[in-house]
């Protein structure tokens, strides 16, 4: 086939009585070619003028029709403009792979797919300008992990309770030079479906690569400006456990992105318009299409390509990157506290877990995992730690060391009872046990005296157990086992000059003793 301009030029020469010497070595043709075309142009009867008026395809496809085009006898042209308007069409996914595949399905023998997409770039710069220039990028194999989300979001789901058609989310990867594909069907786009999605591709790659590219969305990135880059602390925490480097592309820039972007636009086409065409009753379900469906994406080999994605990620990919390792990052479920309350306690799952009563009205996160309560600061720096707690009761789970003095010693005096004090008093002798438990008798409940017990006890606290017993005999045997008689007793006897021994007072007829006062 011959282009617009050397048709008009071939047959404006010859109409000029310009020889074929001179047609063809201005056109480059040979002399058969000029006689098919002034062969044609007479045929059609077409002055030269009104030819002029046409557009180029239109003159081409006047002297060399489609069905004139040197091909296989059984190969049908494509309808170009009817898969421009599917593609372009509001809402469609469709592509010029998943078109030819159409197309081939409906003529098994018709265009391979380079010369398919030839016929179709021909026809879209002749009726709907060029595309738009791209910059080369060199891709580094195995060096990042773009992650994103699909946009489209269809209704496949029932929902079990009722009845209803829901929506489904999918997360997608792609990797290094191969660009293979990881698809995984979530309920929401919320953290811990985000977090388990980047979990399960690395596991689905089998390896780790330096950089994760998530899009900036809030799962990911808290913050991201051209001055500061803020990562979520769940991805954070991700991030330590895997050894590599969260680092989104440039807000509102999907370019900083393109092998993502291509994999969902693919996925869009030969993943969703695949699944659409089911209801599924499980996410458990649906997800093992996917899986069979990406699996086939990434071993299929395109026309012309040496590689599928599946060998070329083993190739080029795979042996740049690390090796998985044993374990597997365990996603919390994370909570978030602008500030720490009063009461220094975060609510979680109907219980309240303690911080140090410092941090009080800072900001604090708490991580829940099955067995453990993680909580961090602004900074994601761990602060402390507790077994959770699956019991209705308590509900506060209080370390003491996170409590101010005063606290600590209300909850000191109010947990103990009448046994843990008598057991404390055996550690002085008999005599302190002696008077410790008459101060546990004297009131009309036992708990009323816990504050006096307390008290005495803690003074006892750094003394030599020989004072303490001292000063306990002379409570027991003046029967005054006071609280401040037992303070005035033991100061006195500290008082004591080193090496001085206990005097007992002279006997004198105007002195009283305690059966006196019997």
């Amino acid at each position: 086939m011959q282009p617009c301009s050397t048709i008009l030029g071939i047959i404006e020469m010859r109409l000029r009585g310009i020889s074929y010497d001179d047609c063809r070595r201005r056109y480059g043709v040979g002399n058969s070619t000029i006689t098919l075309i002034m062969d044609r142009y007479t045929a059609h009867g077409v002055p030269l003028e009104d030819l002029k008026e046409l557009s180029a395809t239109d003159v081409e496809s006047t002297f060399y029709p489609p069905d004139n085009i040197r091909r296989k006898a059984e190969d049908v042209m494509p309808n170009y403009e009817a898969i421009y308007e599917r593609i372009m069409r509001d809402g469609s996914k469709a592509n010029l792979y998943f078109m030819w595949l159409k197309y081939k399905q409906e003529h098994p023998s018709g265009y391979q797919y380079t010369q398919f997409c030839h016929h179709y770039n021909q026809y879209l710069n002749a009726h709907h300008g060029s595309k738009a220039l791209s910059m080369a990028v060199e891709r580094v194999p195995g060096e990042r992990i773009y992650i994103d989300w699909v946009g489209d979001q269809p209704e496949l789901l029932v929902d079990p309770k009722t009845g209803e058609l829901q929506k489904v989310h999918f997360f997608t990867t792609t990797v290094g030079v191969s660009s293979m594909v990881y698809a995984e069907a979530f309920l929401d786009e919320k953290l811990h479906s985000f977090i388990a999605g980047t979990v399960h591709a690395l596991a689905y790659y089998g390896a780790v690569p330096k950089y994760l590219v998530p899009d900036n969305l809030k799962a990911a990135i808290t913050k991201h400006t051209k001055d500061e880059l803020l990562v979520n602390s769940a991805y954070q925490d991700l991030e330590r456990f895997y050894d590599v480097v969260v680092l989104p592309p440039p807000a509102r820039k999907p370019k900083g992105k393109p092998t993502v972007e291509k994999g969902v636009q693919w996925l869009e086409t030969h993943l969703l318009e695949e699944v659409k065409e089911r209801i599924f009753y499980s996410v458990e379900d649906l997800n093992r299409e996917v899986r069979r469906i990406v699996n086939e994406l990434n071993s299929r080999k395109k026309t012309g390509e040496p590689y599928s994605r599946q060998e070329a990620f083993a190739s080029f990919d795979k042996p740049k990157m690390r090796p998985l390792s044993n374990g597997s990052f365990c996603p919390c479920e994370y909570r978030y506290f602008g500030k720490v309350p009063s009461n220094y306690h975060l609510h979680y799952d109907e219980h309240y877990y303690s911080v140090p009563h410092t941090l009080y009205g800072q900001p604090a996160f708490l991580k829940a995992t099955m067995a453990e309560i993680r909580i961090c600061d602004r900074n994601n720096k761990l602060i402390c730690t507790h077994r959770r707690s699956y019991t209705t009761f308590p509900k506060y789970i209080t370390k003491s060391e996170h409590m101010p003095s005063e606290h600590r010693y209300y909850r000191e005096v109010n947990e103990k009872d009448g046994n843990y004090y008598r057991q404390w008093a055996k550690s002085f002798g008999p005599y302190t046990v002696k008077m410790i438990d008459t101060v546990l008798l004297s009131s009309q409940h036992e708990e009323q005296s816990y504050n006096s017990c307390n008290g005495i006890l803690h003074m006892c606290t750094g003394q030599s157990k020989l004072l303490v017993e001292e000063a306990a005999r002379l409570c027991v045997e003046s029967n005054a086992c006071r609280y401040s008689y037992f303070k005035r007793c033991l100061k006195q006897l500290s008082e004591l000059p080193a090496g001085t021994e206990k005097q007992n007072l002279p006997e004198h007829e105007n002195l009283r003793g305690k059966e006196a006062y019997k």
